[in-house]
């Protein structure tokens, strides 16, 4: 038999083969399928059973607050406390649930809690479903994949919270994308979310494409073109898995226009994709007076972000030791401090400001940076009072609840020039100037000099005109936007 002869019969048995197997394969996923649908019909019924049971004996409909860290003290919990308190106010008949993976505390602590930091009074109480998977969505439990890990890790706490608790209206109030199908289409409830930074966006992949390492591109794959290439693959599936799970939100409010264009590019919901601005409570600062700080004997640059990596504190020190060498405006080292005020969230945050701490000293500052972690509302209040310099060095902020507070309470603010500070908050008022803008190290030096150089008057009317710009993000304005886009998933609890 000739070779080619002989390769045909081969060629002809694997076709046959191959024939024999679809079939059965076919109606293996056929029957899979079926019992995957039951099995999905099943949940989906259990669920709404449990729902019914809870409406019989409660009679008020719930909505639920996805919020696993909802005890940090950060900018996203005051959005959390701020949008429960204006539905309470507004809905007198319905009920509330935060859905926490705080350990260790108390559902009355946690409201204790946010008094204190927030200055913020719930008019009702909230019942609390404390979740014990947690650490399923931590960071750290995933060195590798992070993003995927996390993502997949919320599916799991997802599944847990809605076991614990089934309610009418769902609100993800974190950035938990992956938990939204979840709860609409196994819990039949209608869901919102409330997005405060998109987990992937075109600007992580501009980062991961040019090569540039940052805090979440590490060296070694910035260094390696292979290694970069199969991150930006990874990068745009995740993309798109995040979009489809982001779609099914019935409602999407986003914090500023940085995050409304990412969204709209990944979820590409624009008739349910509204800006709902972070409430800031400005009102709380206003009412002090503004005045010339000619006779301050101490200028401090106060910075308030968690101590998360993305915030970017070695910059902010490393900045200020170049400052303290240029002594700008004659000022020597005794009339210059830097106040890092901030909340940690859990062990490698804590880690992170005894990493903070070692650059101190390796830099030789430690004697004029002080750190003031997790300080309730007033002390926060008194720092930013005093501050001249109102510091923010996060790349690509999605908002800056902290670059608001910090011009509310009279300081001249200079912050990253990306993201929400650039586009939506130090922007020019009325034709003046409101703050200053900085990208790296030496801008940052640079602009810190200029402002210290200002004449008291000067820096007043920086001050004056910043305060007033920022009454578009007080807390009334946000509870107004909150309400107007949750209004339509409201109206079918109180019909």
């Amino acid at each position: 038999m000739a070779p080619h002869d002989h390769l045909s019969l081969c060629l002809c048995d694997v076709i046959r083969l191959l024939w024999s197997l679809f079939l059965p394969c076919l109606y293996l996923c056929l029957v899979l399928s079926a019992l995957l649908a039951l099995l999905i019909m099943g949940v989906r019924m259990w669920l709404q059973h449990r729902r019914s049971i809870r409406l019989a004996l409660e009679k008020s409909p719930v909505v639920a607050f996805f919020h696993p860290y909802c005890n940090a003290g950060g900018g996203g919990e005051r959005v959390l406390w701020c949008a429960i308190r204006a539905l309470q106010n507004r809905y007198q008949d319905i009920s509330f649930v935060v859905y926490t993976g705080d350990q260790g505390v108390t559902g009355e602590q946690i409201i204790d809690r946010a008094r204190q930091r927030f200055n913020i009074r719930l008019p009702r109480p909230v019942r609390f479903v404390f979740l014990k998977h947690r650490f399923l969505v931590e960071a750290s439990l995933y060195p590798h994949f992070t993003l995927l890990g996390q993502s997949v890790g919320s599916i799991f706490l997802g599944w847990e919270a809605l076991c614990e608790f089934v309610p009418d209206v769902y609100v993800d109030s974190m950035g938990y994308a992956f938990t939204l199908p979840i709860f609409r289409y196994l819990g039949s409830c209608r869901v919102a979310s409330y997005v405060h930074y998109p987990t992937v966006s075109t600007d992580m992949l501009s980062v991961v494409r040019e090569r540039d390492p940052r805090f979440n591109n590490a060296g070694y794959i910035a260094d390696n073109p292979v290694l970069s290439a199969i991150k930006v693959v990874y990068y745009c599936a995740f993309a798109l898995l995040y979009g489809l799970a982001g779609s099914c939100s019935d409602v999407v409010m986003v914090n500023s226009s940085w995050t409304l264009g990412h969204i709209l590019a990944l979820w590409r919901a624009p008739n349910r994709t509204v800006i709902v601005y972070p409430p800031c409570d400005v009102q709380a600062f206003v009412d002090a007076p503004l005045e010339e700080d000619a006779d301050r004997k101490c200028h401090a640059l106060v910075s308030v972000s968690q101590f998360r990596p993305e915030k970017d504190h070695r910059l902010q020190i490393r900045a200020f030791r170049t400052l303290l060498d240029r002594k700008p405006a004659g000022l020597d080292r005794g009339a210059l401090k830097l106040v890092l005020v901030g909340g940690c969230r859990n062990q490698e945050d804590e880690d992170r400001v005894l990493m903070l701490r070692g650059l101190c000293q390796e830099l030789g500052v430690a004697d004029r940076v002080e750190f003031k972690l997790n300080v309730p509302f007033e002390e926060l209040k008194k720092e930013l009072m005093g501050a001249t310099v109102g510091l923010h060095t996060m790349w690509n902020e999605h908002f800056g609840i902290g670059v608001v507070e910090c011009m509310a309470a009279g300081a001249v603010v200079l912050a990253h020039k990306s993201g929400g500070p650039q586009l939506d908050i130090v922007v020019p008022y009325e034709g003046a100037a409101t703050g200053f803008l900085a990208d790296e190290e030496s801008s940052y030096t640079d602009a810190l000099e200029r402002i210290l150089s200002l004449s008291p008057a000067a820096r007043l009317e920086i001050r004056q005109n910043a305060r007033r710009s920022v009454a578009r993000f007080s807390d009334e304005e946000f509870e107004a936007s909150f309400l107007a886009a949750l209004e339509p998933l409201m109206e079918t609890l109180v019909r």
